[in-house]
């Protein structure tokens, strides 16, 4: 029986967006199945005590550098968002709301957030630029609106994030194999082992 990675996260985090890019990739050469998990970050953290690394200046200088040279490693694309920190709480609804109700777009959905995000980065805290990027993407603003303002969607992603502090989530990325937690795009190769082992 194949082993499942769950993959928390929120399009804030750049390390989201890292681990992101590498996760497909690591489930395929596992043999294992890979099961996204959208929260907002903000109520983790709200729920946590925790608060960005970049609220720490002398973190947020060293990540600054850390992450290009991550996105080097992984051979991906990766810009800084001049419009960091941005309110993702839209964002996380879209993506809980179409897992729920349109799953065959929820990879699409994720790749034109996160690279909009974090490889051609825009503001995606203002209505306006987010309706223009998904209408450039194909997506049609007007059911996304509705679909955010969904109050089952609403509940799930509260659902979500409050499940990720019940089971120790302090940040994003956090993926689980099993009971086993993994904090952090540089644990993958932790996350590889656990997926490995009989």
């Amino acid at each position: 029986m194949a082993k499942t990675v769950e993959f928390f996260f929120d399009f804030g985090s750049p390390t989201a967006y890292l681990a992101w890019t590498q996760m497909p990739k690591l489930v395929a050469e596992c043999d294992a199945e890979l099961r996204y998990r959208p929260m907002l970050l903000g109520g983790v953290f709200k729920a946590t005590g925790n608060a960005s690394p970049v609220s720490v200046p002398a973190k947020g200088r060293w990540m600054h550098t850390d992450m290009p040279r991550w996105a080097r490693r992984y051979g991906v694309p990766f810009a800084l968002n001049p419009h960091f920190p941005i309110n993702t709480l839209t964002l996380m609804r879209g993506a809980v709301g179409l897992q729920m109700q349109q799953p065959e777009l929820f990879d699409r959905y994720c790749e034109v957030v996160f690279n909009a995000m974090w490889q051609q980065p825009r503001n995606l805290g203002d209505a306006s630029v987010l309706a223009q990027v998904l209408g450039a993407a194909g997506f049609d603003v007007v059911p996304f609106t509705a679909l955010v303002s969904d109050p089952d969607v609403k509940a799930a992603l509260v659902a979500n994030t409050e499940e990720a502090v019940a089971r120790g989530v302090f940040g994003a990325p956090t993926c689980f194999v099993g009971e086993a937690m993994f904090f952090g795009q540089d644990r993958l190769e932790f996350v590889r082992e656990a997926l490995l082992v009989p």
